[in-house]
């Protein structure tokens, strides 16, 4: 009887260390980091009614996830997770993109929107991923001290 008690210990204590010691599993995609803008666009990326949208796309360009804020005020902190994913399967590196506009239509890029992109490949588990969007396309002017309809004003 002694020696199943000490048995069972034995076996109690190692099931323990094992299950102590096993290797947590990472999650097949968590990415994280910061959105920044540089203070010439600050303004117009925290205007009203703009939405701040995340994307990240494989290397053939195909978006894999989109996280998308309303309102968004710089620096903004994101985290983007499996339920954030598009397809079912994330494999090989991936590119991120950020899009700023206040007509809310990924993929494509008007006057006055304001994007950019990570400048490296990143893993899908990526974390501290810095992403600045300092590109614009600018707002739409018209020519000032100009007499004439529209038309005669855009052919100068």
């Amino acid at each position: 009887m002694k020696k199943l008690v000490l048995l069972i210990m034995a076996v109690s204590v190692v099931g323990f260390w094992v299950c102590f010691k096993r290797p947590v599993t990472e999650k097949r995609f968590a990415l994280s980091g910061t959105v920044t803008v540089p203070e010439r666009l600050l303004e117009l990326a925290q205007a009203d009614n703009n939405s701040c949208a995340i994307i990240v796309k494989n290397e053939a360009d195909v978006p894999i996830a989109i996280k998308r804020v309303v309102n968004p005020k710089f620096p903004l902190e994101f985290s983007l997770g499996e339920e954030d994913l598009l397809t079912g399967t994330v494999e090989g590196n991936l590119k991120m993109e950020v899009q700023i506009n206040s007509h809310g239509q990924l993929g494509l890029i008007k006057q006055g929107d304001i994007f950019g992109a990570c400048e490296t490949a990143l893993a899908p588990n990526t974390q501290n991923v810095l992403v600045a969007a300092d590109k614009t396309l600018g707002r739409v002017q018209l020519a000032k001290n100009v007499k004439g309809n529209f038309f005669r004003t855009a052919a100068r």
